[in-house]
């Protein structure tokens, strides 16, 4: 229960709505106007019901679209009805106003008035009186101000501020535009707290263990100042606040806020290997350690993010609101810069590839948010799941934000549907057209039809697996569907030769058939050009690629002619980031193969760990490349394979049963995987439901492969399935991780 503080009513506050009428007392029996002297919330049975009790107990947290009671105690006698009449208030905003919604006044006595808030009697006691409050499912989610306005006999008013209570969207109402009809989904995408972000490359995909963190404390309040700061507030408080029913608009205003271009959001992005000023993207394990750097500095930008990172954070502020949202990767994503569905690469004739005049490439992997949600704004059948990327990449409507763009409209090839659809389809579904540059020239090596897009996966419902769901962004590549619906976008966005930067060779002129692409097979990764070359080149590696050992790999070469085959391949390697920026090349190597007739051989190749070592980035990419061509012959081939560099995981073991407030041990096993010694080492440990912080053990030096462990002891303070996320760092790597999962108990 919670005490009032009460307001003196004056002609300047009177309630609008209904009044009871004044009825008269019998002589000598007057009736005293009804005091109201406690309120209870009845935070923690609501919040149960709401399943928002893991945010908190004693602060009321409703969804809309569904009750909740509040039971009000009376001084000096209990509610008479035809005597009394209580009138809610319920006011969002700095400015609310009745007729944008973030003001609404609603009576204990009619049903049918004007507004679509809703107050009912459920019980009428001798002095207390137990109310059943609903939010329409279209309500403003956000901080909202209780008050009631209590009329008594002879129209005496007296005004009460009930409380703050704050209001979400409610995936489990039908008429929420979020409703979501799938209980392990909602379990999945709003009540989770943890899960995984898939990175590395499409030949090898790996879990990175991330702590979402959307209950934990005070992140609700973060959540909401977020939208407080965002410039539509900041430009138009009250019809910013007006607009926050729409999980449309919402969605874009979270997005634009989790990155720092155009405001004080989140994260800023660094793509270099500078990031002495801040912390290396490769590094965090979690997004409330994130928020509450934001917060607790004022709100100013953390250094540094990169596309995994952005996605977590929206996905953890996404779920906190109520709006089912999941995380997925996008291996081979494009990044296209001039909207014509192509991605140019240019490659040198040691096979290296060049950076981007257009600034087009290909990311190793790019991650986003599907938030699920109804599009009233879109023609009938492209709601459900909608991609919003809150990495800072291209403008939307002059902000730094992407989506919601409709899954279903990027596999039909709609990209004229908003928001960014095209942007969104081009990602996963974009053309490749490889070019030589020699002699300041450019020659058209190939283009190809199905290179971008690969293994869109997310985390499996209630499961620590992978869910591929590729099949629901396009066709199957080299279907005749996914070449209709490509040319169908082609067509919408009024692509023709006139338009294109680099004429016909990279955009078809006129009516464009299928016979004009020559799809490559999934298992050859050759580049041909399209009068098709008869000799195939692929890499294969000899050992699993681990850090600090050397890279062994062979160059298969197979003649699929007749005749003999004279080449000269140029082979090279060179560091990427993930976002497909190349480094300088550290290795080179020529080699010359003859072939007999239907012949095949390979040649070996070895990059030791002294040579890749210092050129290494923090994403641990290596591209090995190959430009071979036949003497006499104009023709090339070009091959290229990306190695991720894999790092033994941290082990993680809970000694004993895990127990809400009982004590318990976590050991945390790591090693040095390098054969030379590493310093400042630090490793960082959290989980939600476990630790109430991120926790930070400054462990030193490492010598070279030494193995070493710590015990942490926490008390669990959350009940249910919770997971343990552990991150090392040095000053020659950035990112070991390991995570385990816990089940605790309630009690013994």
């Amino acid at each position: 229960m919670s005490f009032l503080k009460m307001s003196e009513a004056s002609s300047e506050r009177q309630p609008v709505g209904l009044h009871g009428p004044a009825l008269s007392s019998a002589p000598g029996c007057p009736i005293l106007g009804l005091e109201l002297s406690v309120i209870d919330l009845r935070s923690s049975w609501n919040n149960m019901r709401h399943r928002t009790e893991e945010i908190s107990s004693d602060r009321l947290l409703v969804r809309r679209g569904q009750a909740f009671n509040i039971t009000l105690y009376f001084s000096n006698r209990g509610f008479q009805l035809g005597l009394d009449n209580i009138i809610f208030v319920a006011e969002t905003g700095p400015l609310p106003d009745l007729a944008k919604g973030t003001r609404a006044v609603f009576s204990l006595a009619d049903h049918r008035g004007p507004s679509p808030w809703i107050a009912s009697l459920e019980t009428n006691g001798a002095t207390s009186l137990e109310v059943s409050l609903c939010a329409p499912p279209m309500a403003s989610v956000g901080r909202y101000l209780l008050k009631v306005h209590i009329d008594s006999f002879q129209g005496s008013v007296t005004a009460y501020q009930l409380g703050e209570f704050i209001l979400l969207f409610n995936p489990w109402c039908p008429g929420d535009t979020v409703y979501l009809d799938s209980e392990p989904q909602r379990q999945e995408c709003v009540m989770n707290d943890y899960g995984f972000i898939y990175q590395g490359n499409k030949n090898w995909i790996r879990p990175c263990p991330w702590n979402y963190g959307q209950f934990e404390e005070n992140i609700i309040d973060i959540c909401l100042e977020l939208l407080d700061k965002s410039l539509n507030f900041q430009s138009d408080p009250a019809m910013d606040c007006a607009l926050r029913g729409s999980p449309v608009y919402i969605s874009r205003v979270v997005c634009a806020m989790i990155n720092s271009n155009d405001d004080n959001g989140v994260l800023n992005g660094r793509w270099s290997e500078n990031y002495s000023d801040g912390i290396n993207p490769a590094e965090w394990t979690g997004s409330v350690a994130i928020l509450r750097q934001w917060h607790a500095t004022g709100c100013q930008p953390v250094l540094y993010g990169q596309c995994w990172v952005f996605a977590a954070i929206m996905c953890t502020v996404m779920r906190c609101l109520g709006i089912p949202t999941r995380v997925v990767t996008n291996f081979d994503s494009g990044h296209d810069t001039d909207g014509n569905l192509i991605i140019d690469e240019y490659y040198d004739n040691t096979g290296r590839i060049l950076k981007n005049k257009k600034k087009d490439t290909v990311w190793n992997f790019h991650v986003w948010n599907e938030c699920w949600m109804a599009r009233n704004d879109l023609p009938p059948g492209y709601g459900g799941w909608q991609v919003l990327d809150a990495t800072p990449q291209e403008t939307s409507n002059g902000f730094y934000c992407c989506g919601p763009a409709s899954v279903r409209a990027i596999k039909e090839g709609e990209v004229d549907l908003n928001y960014d659809t095209a942007f969104v389809f081009s990602m996963v579904n974009a053309d490749c057209v490889s070019w030589l540059v020699r002699g300041g020239k450019e020659q058209r090596l190939h283009r190809d039809t199905n290179s971008v897009g690969n293994f869109i996966s997310t985390k499996s419902i209630q499961s620590d697996e992978r869910d591929d769901i590729t099949e629901k962004y396009k066709y199957e590549e080299g279907s005749p569907q996914e070449r209709q619906v490509f040319l169908k976008a082609l067509q919408k966005l009024k692509i023709g030769s006139s338009q294109g930067p680099y004429g016909a060779d990279s955009s078809p002129s006129g009516p464009m058939h299928l016979s004009q692409y020559s799809p490559r097979s999934s298992d050859s990764p050759s580049l041909r050009p399209s009068d098709v070359i008869q000799v195939s080149l692929k890499f294969q590696l000899l050992d699993p690629p681990n850090m600090g050992q050397n890279i062994k790999f062979v160059l298969l070469a197979l003649n699929m002619s007749s005749q003999f085959k004279d080449l000269k391949v140029n082979l090279s390697a060179q560091s990427l980031m993930h976002d497909g920026s190349p480094l300088p090349p550290f290795w080179q190597d020529t080699a010359f193969i003859t072939l007999s007739p239907e012949e095949a051989k390979t040649h070996p190749c070895q990059i030791p760990y002294s040579q890749y070592s210092q050129y290494l980035s923090t994403d641990k990419l290596i591209r090995i490349s190959a430009l071979g061509e036949e003497k006499s012959s104009p023709k090339k081939i070009l091959v290229d394979k990306i190695i991720t560099l894999a790092y033994p995981t941290i082990m993680i073991n809970v000694l004993g049963a895990a127990v809400v407030n009982q004590p318990l041990s976590i050991q945390v096993i790591f090693s040095n995987p390098l054969s030379e010694q590493v310093a400042d080492c630090v490793l960082t440990v959290e989980g939600s439901g476990l630790f109430k912080k991120q926790q930070k053990v400054i462990i030193g030096v490492l010598g070279p492969q030494h193995r070493a462990s710590i015990t942490l002891k926490t008390v669990p303070f959350k009940s249910g399935q919770r997971q343990v996320q552990a991150n090392l760092r040095s000053n020659k790597f950035k990112d070991i991780k390991g995570y385990r999962n816990v089940y605790i108990d309630l009690r013994l």
